[in-house]
């Protein structure tokens, strides 16, 4: 059974109203059009310049970050952790303690003080070895010269090392085949090239020792994990951008068969991503890997409004149209969804401000000036330069043939509704009850690929000598000095040892060790005073004569507070996932306080980015209502109709459901930037529907259609454009998904997921629900009747698009 198009009911549209004005309007001035859009892209996008790349982890948290703020408090009341770990590995199974290694660890030690920024290093070379002669206090390099050390010194000093709890499991391991030299930075935060500085420097130090010494040298740390954000946003834009540009080059031409129009569409994204960049560096966003990513997002989003209007245009020009006809009908046609779809995409992106990191704000916020961009060039710029270049059509057959196999699919799915409903409530049901398998994850170094050097040299040195997260706790003793009472120091002596006994645990440095070392020196060197003074005069007296000895740089400010009132505890962790990381600092805190009375955070880098996605978590359910009833409202308004307006809500909210149940199976781990993206992809999948829902309105509305012969003609206008911009919104996020930073690679996979099943939605669920909930008109027609409504006609002879 097939119904032949009729004509508007409601008088001719193809001469009125605002799109038919404006293509014509354009038509007629292609040249100031295209001035005017090069002056904006220019003056936007001269703020790309202003743009910078902030190393900082901190800058993942906001300012009003509870983690972030304790984690800053700490910082202030002692001396700062922001670290650079070399991790030294003689090569040949030498021992540490032998001549040429020790000359290694010496050199650098001494060298590091050399790099920028660097105010402590810490190494078993300088280790400040305190013993008695006579009545005195020795303090003194544990290896000052390597060169001067005999054999049976150096054995003396091995087995001074492996006894030392400050040392043992941190700068050396048990059987002294590995050794580390920490360094700790104070970075003034006036430039962004601070920490790059240090960086480079670093590997400029680590290339002359190998040169030098019979050593292998790793580099981790916190200024390394710095770097490394840099590292993989400049990687990613030297690999994935050019491969995403040949991608997208590629699809467009296999699908509009068209230099031209190709190379149209070219223009248009580079103009769209250079006012989004700009718009940003206006804004005075520092980039991040997160918000670096936006080139490749805004280039995927915007050629989908170019491929809408292409399709239109050159399927008017096969009609028989003019090229000038052709460009006033495709805007006319397209005018209004593309506007629309531009719309709730920007507010997708824009409800990323409610994420608690600041990365994501920023992403959200310069996709979104892209995407607004991206919809004014595809409505002006892109038809007026297809006015002034010689674009022609070849035959239509693969898209027409595409067309076809669209409404055929239609077809089949209103004659199926109930089946295909009722299979598609029971997959859908079946992958959100996965969701809650999802397991919160973020861990720091984590977040790079196994192929990255960061990623390596943190793994092998956690598996050879230390780990590189720290949790800390700060111990008040509620008075000035306080810390010398013989009462407080047991109370941290007993957490430091719970500490140690912990599977998690690595290391632990505590001020415990240091009083109980300067007792048993103070006596003799007699090791039944290895415990804490008696007196708190006496520990105060020792801990003046130690401080008054201790070296520049050496001091204890990294373990006492100025006035002694408090002393930090710091346990080294094995590298854990977010989970077991907030289990271990909450579990230390229970037991500190039931233990001894005392109260202390457990804080460090590692445990802020742990609680990031929690936080996250709770900002994207407000994120996600606030899109939801945005676009929602967007809808309703733009086609005048609450009940498609609310009909559109269903498979528009499933694909993001459904794909995070596929994610519980074939992952399972949620990382911030995927607690980010639930309110973006919501603005990204309903594009469909939206030029879906805008054809079929328009059949509804204009030509009397029911709504089985409204969705025909609906799929069989955009279905082509929609399949390929799917294709292009999936290819492009599986190229950012090739990311070797794993917010990145989480964030466009869950994306492309989440594309992919909204097509699928768009197509199967939301023709049965529109038959089955908009049934004012419907026929009650044969289910195996198939309806065609004719696309060949012209413009002329139909009076529809």
């Amino acid at each position: 059974m097939s119904y032949q198009r009729q004509g508007p009911r409601n008088g001719d549209p193809a001469q009125s109203g605002l799109g038919y004005r404006f293509g014509v309007w354009v038509a007629d001035h292609p040249f100031l059009v295209l001035a005017l859009c090069l002056l904006l892209a220019g003056v936007v996008g001269s703020g790309a310049s202003k743009l910078g790349f902030n190393q900082d982890y901190r800058a993942f948290f906001s300012d009003d970050n509870p983690e972030l703020n304790a984690f800053e408090q700490m910082q202030q009341t002692y001396a700062r952790s922001d670290t650079l770990f070399f991790t030294i590995k003689p090569n040949e199974g030498q021992s540490v303690f032998e001549p040429a290694v020790a000359g290694a660890i010496r050199e650098l030690t001494d060298q590091a003080w050399q790099l920028p920024f660097s105010i402590r290093v810490d190494s078993v070379a300088n280790f400040q070895n305190t013993y008695a002669e006579d009545d005195d206090l020795i303090v003194e390099d544990l290896m000052e010269d390597p060169a001067q050390i005999d054999a049976n010194e150096f054995a003396a000093i091995r087995d001074i090392a492996l006894s030392e709890p400050a040392l043992i499991d941190l700068l050396v391991d048990k059987n002294a085949n590995v050794t580390g030299v920490l360094v700790t930075f104070n970075f003034p935060g006036k430039t962004i090239e601070e920490m790059p500085s240090a960086a480079n420097g670093a590997r400029e130090l680590v290339a002359a020792i190998e040169a030098n010494y019979p050593v292998s040298i790793l580099t981790t740390g916190t200024v390394m994990v710095n770097d490394a954000f840099v590292q993989s946003s400049a990687d990613d834009a030297m690999t994935l951008v050019p491969l995403m540009y040949v991608m997208i080059i590629l699809i467009t031409w296999l699908l509009l068969r068209s230099v031209w129009a190709t190379l149209a569409t070219l223009a248009v994204l580079i103009l769209s991503v250079v006012t989004g960049m700009g718009g940003g560096g206006w804004a005075g966003i520092l980039l991040t890997p997160p918000s670096a990513s936006a080139p490749t997002i805004i280039t995927t989003l915007a050629v989908a409004d170019s491929i809408h209007y292409l399709v239109t245009l050159l399927q008017g020009m096969r009609r028989g149209l003019s090229k000038r006809d052709a460009v006033i009908e495709s805007m006319r046609v397209n005018l209004q969804p593309i506007f629309l779809t531009s719309l709730t995409t920007a507010v997708g992106f824009l409800t990323m401000n409610l994420s608690d990191a600041p990365p994501f704000n920023d992403l959200g916020n310069i996709t979104a000036i892209g995407v607004v961009a991206a919809f004014v060039f595809s409505v002006s710029f892109l038809p007026a330069l297809v006015i002034l270049l010689p674009l022609k059509v070849s035959g239509g057959e693969q898209r027409q043939h595409l067309a076809t196999i669209m409404a055929d699919l239609v077809n089949w799915t209103v004659a199926r509704k109930f089946r295909v409903f009722l299979v598609g409530g029971l997959l859908s049901a079946g992958f959100i009850a996965l969701i809650p398998l999802n397991n919160v994850n973020d861990n720091l170094v984590g977040y790079f690929d196994e192929t990255t050097q960061i990623r390596q040299h943190t793994d092998a040195t956690v598996e050879q000598l230390t780990g590189v997260y720290q949790v800390q706790f700060s111990l008040d003793a509620g008075d000035a000095n306080g810390v010398s009472d013989p009462e407080f120091i047991q109370k941290v002596d007993v957490f430091a040892q719970w500490l140690r006994e912990q599977p998690e645990t690595m290391h632990v440095l505590s001020i415990s060790d240091t009083f109980k070392r300067l007792n048993r020196n103070l006596h003799g060197d007699d090791d039944a005073f290895y415990r804490i003074p008696d007196t708190r005069e006496s520990a105060a007296q020792y801990l003046l004569l130690y401080e008054m000895s201790l070296p520049f740089g050496l001091d204890l400010n990294n373990q006492l507070s100025a006035d002694k009132s408090s002393t930090r505890i710091i346990a080294t962790v094995r590298s854990l996932d977010s989970s077991p990381l907030i289990e271990f600092s909450r579990r230390a805190e229970t037991w500190l306080q039931t233990n001894t009375g005392l109260t202390a955070i457990g804080i460090g880098p590692p445990v802020m980015f742990a609680y990031i996605s929690e936080r996250n978590i709770e900002s994207m359910f407000y994120s996600t209502g606030i899109a939801i009833v945005a676009i929602a409202l967007i809808i309703m308004l733009a086609l005048r109709s609450m009940r498609i307006g609310l009909i559109s809500l269903i498979p528009n909210l499933l694909p993001a459901a459904i794909a995070f149940g596929i994610w519980a199976i074939f992952v399972g781990q949620v990382n911030v930037a995927v607690s980010a993206v639930l309110g973006m992809t919501l603005g990204i999948v309903v594009d469909d529907a939206v030029h879906i829902l805008s054809k079929y309105m328009r059949a509804r509305r204009d030509y009397g259609y029911d709504a089985h012969q409204s969705l025909v003609y609906a799929f069989e206008q955009v279905g082509p454009a929609i399949v390929v911009t799917t294709v292009i919104l999936t290819a492009g996020f599986s190229v950012l998904a090739q990311s070797t930073f794993a917010m990145n690679e989480y964030m466009a996979t869950l994306t492309a997921i989440t594309v992919v099943v909204a097509l699928v939605a768009d197509v199967f669920l939301l023709p049965v629900l529109l038959v089955l909930l908009d049934r004012r008109s419907v026929l009650d027609t044969d289910p195996s009747d198939q309806v065609s409504v004719p696309t060949g006609t012209s413009l002329s002879q139909s009076g529809a698009d």
